[in-house]
């Protein structure tokens, strides 16, 4: 295994903590994001709390990871990246981003994507990381690609955005 780490000195990655409770209601309560998270009912507070007590940070068994995105020169929690659907046998998983409003824009997401790239690919010895972005979201469609992922399909009017159906683009990054 390769000297990964989940730092840049910028920002580091970490296992959420129970003082992230605020963070992650804000970030799982953003209406603006159930389109492309697939939720569609708010979480609770005791929900996101239970979760973060109770995960059991194996991904064999949750089939998941979360981790905060924290400034390095501050501890100041700036969003999370997680891991989802992670398939062991297959070696993939889905990566998905969300920033507070206040942290866009400013290369934490693609500082980020690296971070959980290289983790990925060298600690967790996955093959793959994929995603699935609404096809009129140019600027995430542009961060995964500055990142490495390409696109390699398309699912047709697969989310709906204001009655309006809206297409994915699968994009892929294959170690």
């Amino acid at each position: 295994m390769n000297n990964v780490s989940l730092s840049d000195g910028l920002i580091r990655l970490r296992a959420p903590e129970p003082e992230d409770l605020d963070v992650l209601y804000s970030i799982e309560n953003d209406t603006a994001l159930w389109v492309v998270s697939g939720n569609a009912i708010p979480y609770s507070r005791y929900q996101l709390k239970k979760y973060i007590m109770e995960s059991t940070h194996d991904f064999y068994t949750d089939r998941q990871i979360r981790f905060m995105i924290v400034r390095e020169s501050d501890d100041q929690v700036l969003g999370c990246i997680d891991l989802t659907d992670i398939d062991p046998f297959n070696s993939r998983a889905e990566v998905g981003v969300a920033l507070l409003p206040a942290f866009r824009g400013q290369g934490v997401a693609s500082a980020a994507l690296t971070l959980i790239s290289d983790y990925s690919s060298d600690v967790l010895r996955l093959h793959q990381l994929f995603c699935q972005i609404p096809s009129n979201n140019g600027e995430c469609i542009r961060l995964f690609e500055k990142n490495g992922f390409t696109e390699s399909g398309r699912f047709k009017d697969w989310l709906i955005n204001k009655n309006l159906y809206l297409d994915v683009i699968l994009m892929q990054k294959i170690f």
